[in-house]
């Protein structure tokens, strides 16, 4: 009799056959559930096109950024020009009726007539636009060391108000040229833009 109570493997009863076949497919659905938890069901529209916008403006901000800038001042008026040539990422070096800067930092004053002090002047050397642009060329020949694309090109971009002296500007390109900044670039406005 005992026999009879438990059945051989081969002979299961309708009712274990679709217990086994309902543990089967609750298996099989709650593997699908786990891999589907990591996959994305819908877009959001909204965040799309907020990252598209930003992509949007810096690429149009990239493309129209000229790499000479000047800031508005009442004390630079650069001479006007018919070029068309577009200014190149130089060495910047601006010559006000008051300062001479390197960049945007301002490194040497000049006095009422628009010459520079007396102890910052060394001959036709401008010393502390020197020590400046010593620093300005290093960078650049270090970049062009370890960047093949980058070359130091041996430029300095002058930009200069209208009124300034001859001699000022004469002293700034010596300097310039004291730290292997041959080739002059002067920016000017174009009459176009006016």
């Amino acid at each position: 009799m005992a026999a009879a109570a438990n059945p051989p493997d081969n002979e299961l009863s309708d009712d274990d056959l679709a217990r086994n076949r309902f543990r089967k497919a609750m298996a099989r659905k709650k593997r699908k559930e786990r891999e589907a938890e990591g996959e994305i069901k819908e877009l959001n529209i909204t965040a799309m096109m907020d990252i598209m916008t930003i992509i949007l403006v810096f690429l149009i901000k990239s493309y129209t950024a000229s790499s000479v800038t000047i800031t508005p001042s009442e004390d630079i008026r650069p001479p006007l020009s018919s070029t068309r040539l577009t200014p190149k990422d130089t060495i910047a070096i601006t010559v006000t009726p008051r300062h001479i800067m390197v960049g945007d930092k301002v490194k040497a004053t000049l006095e009422k007539n628009m010459q520079p002090r007396a102890d910052e002047m060394q001959g036709k050397l401008i010393l502390p636009v020197d020590a400046a642009l010593k620093k300005e060329v290093e960078k650049l020949k270090y970049i062009a060391e370890r960047n093949p694309s980058a070359p130091f090109m041996h430029e300095v971009s002058i930009i200069g108000d209208r009124k300034i002296p001859y001699e000022v500007l004469s002293s700034v390109l010596y300097t310039a040229g004291q730290n292997e900044l041959e080739n002059f670039r002067f920016v000017v406005i174009s009459t176009a833009e006016q």
